[in-house]
């Protein structure tokens, strides 16, 4: 799955496991802004590493200027027996914030659109997004994205060892 888009002021390709770096700070920058958390190096460096080391739990794009990643954003996989077909979840979306309001979002979108399209078992996309982040509910919106009626739950289970 490796191809890449440019525009004028940027370009978007697929992750190389030399990215992790950035994408690792990204992510860390990306929790202490949305949800003032601190990640653990450790366990996101892991995490990062896993997308690489097993390709089938997903994939990392990002975004250029100039030779540097500017822009991340992960895809994971849900089955949908319903469907008969896969949802790609997009997660993990973080553009630094000189870049922001720029497209750079809009554009790792449409790559995502692109590279779903040769796969006929790719239904939909799903995000979650913070519920007072209304620039992005409006870029989501704007790329006909809909907000849906359901309501995210979740329970983190201690971390084994």
């Amino acid at each position: 799955m490796t191809s890449s888009s440019e525009t004028e002021s940027f370009q978007i390709r697929n992750a190389f496991p030399s990215d992790a770096d950035s994408i690792i700070a990204f992510n860390q920058a990306m929790a202490r802004e949305t949800e003032d958390r601190t990640l653990e190096d450790r366990i996101i460096r892991a995490g990062v590493q896993r997308i690489f080391d097993e390709p089938d739990q997903g994939f990392y794009l990002v975004a250029e200027s100039e030779k540097r990643i500017i822009g991340t954003l992960m895809v994971t996989r849900e089955w949908s027996d319903w469907r008969n077909g896969q949802f790609w979840w997009i997660q993990s979306v973080y553009v630094e914030k000189s870049f922001r309001r720029k497209g750079v979002y809009r554009e790792m979108y449409r790559f995502v659109k692109k590279l779903a399209s040769s796969q006929p078992d790719i239904c939909g996309f799903r995000l979650y997004v913070e519920k007072d982040n209304l620039i992005a509910q409006q870029t989501y919106r704007s790329l006909n994205m809909e907000e849906t009626p359901y309501l995210l739950f979740e329970e983190e289970l201690p971390k084994t060892e």
